[in-house]
C-alpha cells in the first residue's frame, strides 16, 4: 500500500485538477511553539508569559492561503492563546471560518479528573464563545489524549453542548491513541445524547493504521503521497478525511528547544517546506470545515 501511494503521488500531475470531489475536513490547532507536549518538561507553563508569541502572524498567512483557494477551516483554539491573541480568534470567525476549543491548557484529558477536564473546557468554551459571538460546537483534546483510559470526557461534552469532537487518534503511538478505534466519522450516543467524534485519517497497511492525517506526518511524507492517501480514503473507501497541522509548523524560524534526537525530529523536521505542501494539498482536493463535513451545519438550516 505504501509503495503504492507513493507510485501514485509521484504520478500526479500538477495540471491535473482535483483527485477527489469529495470534501474533507481542514483543520488548525492554534497553539504556540512552546505549548507543545514534547516541551511540557523543559518550558513550564509558569514560564509561558515569557515567551515571544508567534502564532498570530503564522495563522493569518494560513488565512491568506485558504482564501487564495476558496477554503474554509475549523481552527481548534487554545484558550490561553486566545485570551492573549482576541483580535486574531475575532478575524479567524469574521473571515468565515470555523473557532472550536483546543482547551485552555493544553493538559492531557488522561492525566486530569473529570472535575478538571470540565473546567477547563468550559473555559475555553465560554472564552471562543465571548470573543466571537458565536457557539463554539468543537472540540480537540490536547495531544489526542481522549484514549481508552478518558473515553469519560464525551459525556462531560455532551454536558457542556459540544456537537463533535475530533480527538481520537485510531494508531499505535508512545503517548496517544485507540489502535482499534473506528477509522471514520462515528455519531456516538452518550447517555442517549448524539456526539459525532471524527477520528484523525489514517490507512490500513500491513494489518496497523498509517497516520495521514497531517502535523508531523506531513512534515515527513512526500505531499504528493498524503494526496494520494487523502484521495484513496475519499474514492475508494467512499469516506471523508480530516487534515491537521499547526501554526508554528509553517514558521522555520521558530525559538527551538534542544530535547533527545527523536523529540527534536518530531517537533522541528520539515518546517520550512510546510506551506508549500498545503497549498499543494489545497489545489488537489477539496477541504471544508468539520461542521461542514459532518454535515451540522446543513442539518441546522
Amino acid at each position: 500500500m505504501v509503495l503504492k501511494l507513493l507510485s501514485a503521488g509521484r504520478a500526479l500531475a500538477s495540471g491535473q485538477g482535483k483527485l477527489s470531489s469529495r470534501k474533507n475536513a481542514m483543520t488548525v490547532d492554534v497553539e504556540e511553539y512552546f505549548t507543545v507536549q514534547n516541551l511540557d518538561g523543559v518550558v513550564s507553563r509558569d514560564a509561558w508569559p515569557a515567551q515571544p508569541l508567534r502564532s498570530d502572524t503564522q495563522t493569518r498567512r494560513l488565512l491568506d492561503l485558504f482564501d487564495h483557494h476558496g477554503v474554509k477551516a475549523t481552527f481548534f483554539v487554545l484558550g490561553w492563546v486566545g485570551e492573549r491573541l482576541p483580535e486574531l480568534v475575532k478575524e479567524i470567525h469574521a473571515r468565515g471560518h470555523e473557532v472550536a476549543a483546543h482547551s485552555y491548557w493544553h493538559r492531557l484529558v488522561f492525566d486530569m479528573t473529570p472535575e478538571q477536564f470540565r473546567e477547563d473546557l468550559v473555559r475555553v468554551k465560554h472564552l471562543l464563545e465571548d470573543l466571537t459571538g458565536a457557539p463554539v460546537r468543537g472540540y480537540r483534546a490536547p495531544t489526542y489524549s481522549i484514549t481508552q483510559r478518558s473515553l469519560w470526557a464525551h459525556e462531560i461534552l455532551v454536558d457542556e453542548g459540544f456537537e463533535y469532537s475530533s480527538s481520537i487518534f485510531p494508531v499505535v503511538h508512545d503517548r496517544y491513541g485507540i489502535p482499534d478505534y473506528p477509522r471514520f466519522p462515528l455519531l456516538l450516543n452518550v447517555a442517549g445524547r448524539p456526539l459525532w467524534e471524527f477520528p484523525l485519517t489514517t490507512l490500513p497497511v500491513a494489518g496497523k493504521n498509517l497516520p495521514v492525517a497531517g502535523g508531523g506526518y506531513l512534515r515527513l511524507f512526500p505531499a504528493r503521497a498524503v494526496a494520494a492517501a487523502l484521495a484513496h480514503v475519499n474514492e475508494r473507501e467512499g469516506q471523508p478525511a480530516i487534515l491537521y497541522l499547526h501554526p508554528w509548523e509553517i514558521d522555520p524560524d521558530i525559538p527551538k528547544f534542544r530535547q533527545s534526537f527523536l523529540r527534536d525530529t518530531r517537533g522541528y523536521i520539515g518546517l520550512s517546506g510546510m506551506l508549500g505542501k498545503l497549498d499543494l494539498l489545497c489545489t488537489l482536493l477539496e477541504f471544508g470545515t468539520v461542521a461542514e463535513v459532518l454535515g451540522i451545519d446543513a442539518a441546522r438550516g
